[in-house]
């Protein structure tokens, strides 16, 4: 008699998990970073953070708030409407579209949405669509492609869950920064200590500058560079 077959135990995934929110962070902490380049932040991140591979979508307006994540299958936006929703003034839209050029995930009509929750900008690991409204709007918005094609809307997806986005974990209620150098972002638990080193960063290259208008070639920006190792 043949043994029976071993018993395979399966785990039920729900197609959808919906965390809240987190809070926006501090005006003042907003408004301090809006002064603040990102290759400063990104320096004083030991320069290993940072969202790799997106493009700037809109014109020149800086990106500053705090993420409200979202988890999707590539090509379908389904739960980014939830995720609007849930929206507070502040907050960024930041989604793990796992890189999926094919299907634009946003558009117009989500942008002019999110405008009116006071959303601060997109990031998407994911394609776009409507570029012109993003451009005149001057809305920030960063994604990893631009594509005419719609999305799917069936699901599944998380909301505020860690996700990757091009090579950086974006935790919910991370602060993320954007300008025309790229993306880093941070927990706004670092904030106040990064904008000092940040400012710090900026007062040191504002001397070289200076030393640089001498117009000198020695100088001592450069020794400290090459003197250790005897150039």
């Amino acid at each position: 008699m043949a043994a029976p077959a071993p018993t395979v135990s399966t785990v039920s995934v729900p197609p959808f998990q919906i965390n809240p929110v987190h809070a926006p962070a501090a005006a003042d902490v907003i408004a301090a970073l809006q002064d603040i380049v990102v290759s400063h932040l990104s320096d004083n991140l030991q320069r290993l953070c940072g969202m790799g591979g997106l493009r700037r979508i809109h014109g020149s307006k800086k990106l500053v708030g705090t993420a409200v994540t979202v988890k999707t299958r590539p090509g379908d936006n389904l739960l980014i409407y939830k995720a609007l929703m849930m929206m507070q003034p502040g907050h960024v839209l930041v989604v793990d579209g796992g890189g999926e050029a094919s299907n634009a995930l946003v558009g117009e009509l989500i942008m002019l949405y999110a405008q009116q929750r006071g959303c601060a900008g997109f990031v998407l690991d994911a394609a776009v669509r409507d570029t012109a409204a993003f451009a005149e709007a001057d809305f920030p918005c960063y994604a990893r492609s631009v594509s005419h094609r719609g999305p799917y809307k069936n699901g599944p997806g998380h909301i505020n869950v860690p996700v990757a986005i091009g090579g950086q974990v974006v935790s919910p209620g991370d602060i993320v920064v954007g300008d025309e150098d790229g993306l880093v972002s941070f927990p706004q638990a670092q904030a106040e200590s990064l904008i000092a080193a940040a400012r710090k960063t900026q007062s040191y290259e504002d001397a070289i500058k200076a030393e640089i208008a001498n117009g000198r070639v020695e100088q001592e920006w450069l020794a400290r560079v090459l003197s250790p190792f005897g150039l």
